[in-house]
């Protein structure tokens, strides 16, 4: 039986990760852990963990007997530049530290499965935009990219080295109706319904035409689950996956929204945010993970505007 730890619990993946998991493997198999001193989204079982301390963190492994981590605690982009060495250390040693605690315990005989997010902000201003393949040139211009960057080598490292069964997604931007913007270069497509429901008008920090690679939630959670469900075998990438979900520009969104809620204005005020967008792709080609272990997204534009009109609950 997997036992299973979330680490980042109370972050935009990590609280519907937590649900997920429970579902599938039953809620006495699944400890939320983050910083916070409590479960922001009211996960069952919860530690506060810090991910950059090791110690406690293995004492937390042991006495759970857990077999699958899910790193997620990090800083994003744009938080990440207001605090680059913070976001260099938490990104690069907390992965350092579940990386190192899995080579150990593979070597005791009680081996780990990781799985730990990689971004398309780890891509840069000379990576093919369209279509961007799952191999290709990579120089990121963001901490959080450069340290995406570098995790990906740090996972494939220590799999060929030590045979750490290390797992990773290089997520397009996520868009999510249950938790709110948390300091990314996508969040405009989740801050746009907020603004649309709540029957107020919309500057989007990014230019209308700047076309980046989304997820609906739901699909993001289940490339998840079925890329660390998948035969070890089959997974022929251990640096990170390209996944996509759908790309549109915030024109494109934005005349989804006022098609189903005629009268909301949006204006386009670039921000700082522009030239970090500016640097990632517009599409992704992950023909890789459809091949190694059968993704395909299921959400479309129109479904996913309707459903999070739906959803979004505002205060």
């Amino acid at each position: 039986m997997k036992r299973i730890l979330v680490i980042g619990a109370n972050g935009q993946i990590g609280c519907e990760l937590v649900e997920a998991l429970s579902a599938q493997y039953g809620t006495d198999n699944v400890l939320a852990s983050d910083i916070a001193a409590h479960s922001l989204y009211g996960a069952v079982h919860y530690q506060k963990l810090d991910v950059l301390d090791a110690e406690r963190m293995e004492e937390i492994v042991e006495e759970y007997q857990i077999t699958d981590v899910y790193q997620l605690a990090a800083l994003l982009s744009v938080t990440g530049e207001q605090a680059p060495l913070r976001a260099w250390e938490l990104n690069m040693d907390g992965l350092l530290n579940i990386l190192e605690l899995a080579r150990v315990r593979a070597q005791a005989g009680h081996p780990l499965q990781v799985f730990w997010p990689s971004s398309i902000a780890a891509f840069g201003p000379n990576t093919p935009p369209v279509n961007t393949p799952q191999m290709t040139t990579m120089d990121p211009t963001t901490i959080y990219g450069i340290s995406k960057l570098a995790g990906e080598r740090l996972c494939e490292y220590y799999f060929l080295k030590y045979g750490v069964d290390v797992r990773s997604i290089r997520y397009p931007g996520i868009i999510s109706y249950k938790s709110p913007p948390g300091g990314g270069t996508t969040d405009y497509a989740i801050a746009i319904f907020h603004a649309a429901l709540q029957s107020q008008p919309y500057d989007c920090f990014l230019s209308a035409d700047t076309a980046l690679p989304m997820i609906y939630m739901p699909d993001a959670i289940r490339a998840t689950m079925e890329l660390m469900q998948a035969p070890a075998e089959q997974i022929r990438i251990r640096s990170a996956y390209n996944v996509s979900g759908i790309s549109f520009t915030p024109a494109q969104i934005a005349a989804e929204i006022q098609r189903q809620r005629p009268g909301f204005v949006v204006t386009y005020k670039p921000d700082q945010r522009q030239a970090i967008a500016d640097t990632w792709p517009d599409s992704l080609d992950d023909g890789q993970a459809t091949l190694d272990w059968n993704w395909h997204a299921q959400t479309d534009l129109p479904a996913l505007v309707t459903d999070m009109l739906k959803n979004i609950v505002v205060a």
